[in-house]
């Protein structure tokens, strides 16, 4: 029996071709036209997987939190370095497709694999002591926290022409030019640094919440 022509049509072909158009063209490209296109299947064949194309944007928004790494809520590390550590997964999981970010910022929905995400670090904040209430906010925190960051280049936000910046209008961005060839590095340490400052800051919220649980 000859083999088929084409791969078979499934649920994973459809979503590993919309991330990459995504990835490549941001959400505007995705359409049910184009994903059959290239896919080289009719139009109507996709909907033997997905109703419409928000479904298939939730599945490929799902399968970027599938990527985020949750084992050091399970593995025996303390909240603040499981926090640590799930952020910088996180952000590197979203800083690889951040055109999805807008979908993924929408919230978990249905979608499996967010879903895991917020119940790993809702859970783990709670049976490290936080109030309930806390540990909601602290897992809204952290998503804005990594989203945000995820959202675009602040090295990358600089042109890399020294004239474009006058010290007569910008006095203090003489070298803001130099930005944009190092924003890997300006990026990655900015988002260290907040991180750490966030951290920091629950640090000292937890111990004041442990000392009114004692004195009380």
């Amino acid at each position: 029996m000859a083999r088929p022509r084409k791969p078979l049509l499934s649920t994973d072909r459809i979503v590993e071709t919309a991330r990459a158009l995504v990835d490549a063209e941001g959400l505007a490209a995705v359409s049910t036209r184009r994903l059959a296109a290239e896919l080289g299947v009719s139009g109507p064949s996709l909907y033997n997987h997905f109703r419409t194309k928000d479904e298939i944007l939730e599945a490929v928004a799902d399968s970027i939190s599938a990527q985020v790494d949750l084992s050091m809520f399970e593995d025996g590390r303390d909240w603040r370095t499981a926090l640590h550590d799930w952020a910088v997964s996180y952000r590197a999981a979203l800083s690889e497709h951040p055109n999805i970010v807008p979908v993924l910022a929408q919230g978990p929905g249905r979608r499996p694999a967010g879903l895991r995400v917020a119940d790993a670090v809702f859970g783990a904040m709670v049976a490290a002591g936080w109030p309930p209430a806390q540990a909601t906010s602290i897992g809204a925190l952290m998503r804005y926290f990594v989203m945000g960051s995820a959202l675009g280049s602040f090295a990358g936000g600089f042109v890399d022409d020294e004239t474009a910046y006058d010290p007569s209008d910008y006095p203090h961005l003489g070298k803001a030019h130099l930005l944009a060839e190092r924003r890997q590095q300006i990026d990655g340490r900015a988002f260290e640094t907040g991180l750490r400052a966030l951290l920091d800051g629950l640090a000292m919220q937890f111990e004041q919440l442990a000392s009114a649980t004692h004195q009380g």
